[in-house]
């Protein structure tokens, strides 16, 4: 009998029993993060974890491979089925990750590139210059559209015959609209680019039909496994049968060695759940969901970044309430409300500081909560940042976020 973590190790086991109360106690409304099924938790804590599997499957360079092979076929084969794709690549340990293969595969340093702002809704890997991307690849960035805080599509088509780059990035870690992959496949077929879609936020939504696939525009499609899709925290690549011989090797032995094949399986299981008609309707839910924060917030006095969202997330402009990004996050982490901070298009404040929050119901949905609890949610909100500084009101609240978590706890004891 193993011994228990409680036994070898009880500090650690005490911040896990205390991180698992934060979970269950707090309401969660980070975009980027969601709740795991059990299922998946316990494929990602099992055995597979000791065994090395450098290489592919029926591929490797280590014995001792043919169990854990028919995990990670398994993980490729529902990969492709769930998105309808090609070829599928399970081993990038994150987006990142996911993201610098698919360079890797594609471009040659010093290559030019299309990818959106980071202050705008982009993300690091889409040629920040403090990134590996912005560091190696001459990356040209748009944006958003002043007016409307959407994409401009026809600027996009425009910057993209100006500079003609060989690589066009499609998606975003803060962009709260759907993304229209078919006008980019216009644009990269009209500069002879590669088109490389970044599905990482709404790859959940995508396998719930409620956003729109790329696989069929995309050359190469990479996501994480862990936001809208509900699995472990990872990433992953597919791509048209072209690519697929260039993805494999970039991923290894170009860039990574060993595959967690625990988290592989974990993935499988994800990938798995994901094609569950349930899942359908929860995919969803996380839009109504959304659309129900944004509107309520909105009553609230509060200015919804686009004026809305059609997908799992929205950013709050905090400027009506004269609080900045930072001390809004921190007021509300108090008063038992898991934010972040986040810039909005044209932000004034820093980085560090921003004037926005970036909220999403991916996670809040897999709980259970539905519109009426998003109104709760959103009066929550406005309460504890009209009164940042007031500890009696950011108490109450934690008392009123508390209660609520009650009724909806994602990992009840057993």
């Amino acid at each position: 009998m193993p011994t228990p973590l409680s036994t070898t190790d009880p500090q650690l086991a005490d911040i896990v029993r205390r991180e698992l109360e934060r979970q269950n106690t707090t309401i969660q409304l980070i975009a980027s993060e969601n709740f795991t099924s059990r299922a998946v938790l316990e494929a990602q804590g099992s055995v597979l974890t000791n065994k090395y599997s450098e290489g592919y499957p029926h591929k490797r360079y280590y014995g001792g491979n043919a169990v854990v092979d028919e995990a990670e076929d398994l993980a490729r084969d529902r990969a492709c089925a769930l998105f309808g794709a090609e070829h599928a690549n399970v081993q990038p340990h994150s987006g990142a990750n996911a993201n610098m293969a698919a360079f890797l595969a594609l471009l040659q340093p010093g290559d030019r590139v299309m990818g959106m702002r980071l202050d705008q809704g982009g993300h690091l890997t889409h040629g920040s210059p403090v990134n590996f991307s912005g560091r190696l690849y001459d990356f040209v960035a748009y944006g958003v559209h002043e007016t409307t805080e959407q994409l401009d599509y026809d600027e996009i088509a425009r910057l993209a015959r100006a500079e003609r780059p060989k690589l066009i990035i499609a998606g975003a870690t803060a962009y709260p609209r759907i993304i229209d992959f078919e006008a980019f496949r216009a644009i990269a077929d009209d500069v002879g680019a590669v088109l490389l879609v970044d599905a990482a936020h709404v790859a959940g939504l995508i396998a719930g039909g409620a956003h729109p696939s790329p696989v069929p525009y995309a050359d190469v499609v990479t996501f994480t496994t862990h936001k809208t899709l509900r699995g472990p925290r990872s990433g992953a690549i597919v791509c048209r049968e072209p690519y697929a011989a260039a993805i494999d090797k970039a991923v290894f032995p170009g860039l990574q060695g060993g595959p967690l094949m625990h988290v592989i399986a974990a993935k499988a299981v994800a990938f798995h759940e994901a094609a569950q008609p349930d899942f359908r309707e929860y995919a969803a839910n996380i839009v109504t969901n959304a659309r129900a924060l944004a509107g309520a917030l909105g009553g609230h006095g509060f200015r919804i970044i686009s004026g809305g969202t059609d997908n799992h997330l929205m950013l709050v402009d905090l400027r009506p309430f004269a609080v900045t990004g930072k001390v809004a996050q921190e007021a509300l982490d108090r008063a038992g409300i898991t934010t972040n901070k986040n810039a909005i298009p044209n932000d004034p404040e820093k980085p560090f500081v921003t004037s926005g929050l970036r909220l999403g119901t991916a996670a809040v949905t897999t709980v259970g909560m539905g519109p009426d609890e998003m109104v709760q949610v959103a009066e929550m909100i406005a309460t504890v940042l009209r009164s940042v500084d007031d500890a009696p009101t950011l108490a109450a609240v934690r008392d009123q976020a508390t209660a609520l978590c009650s009724k909806f706890t994602p990992y009840p004891p057993a």
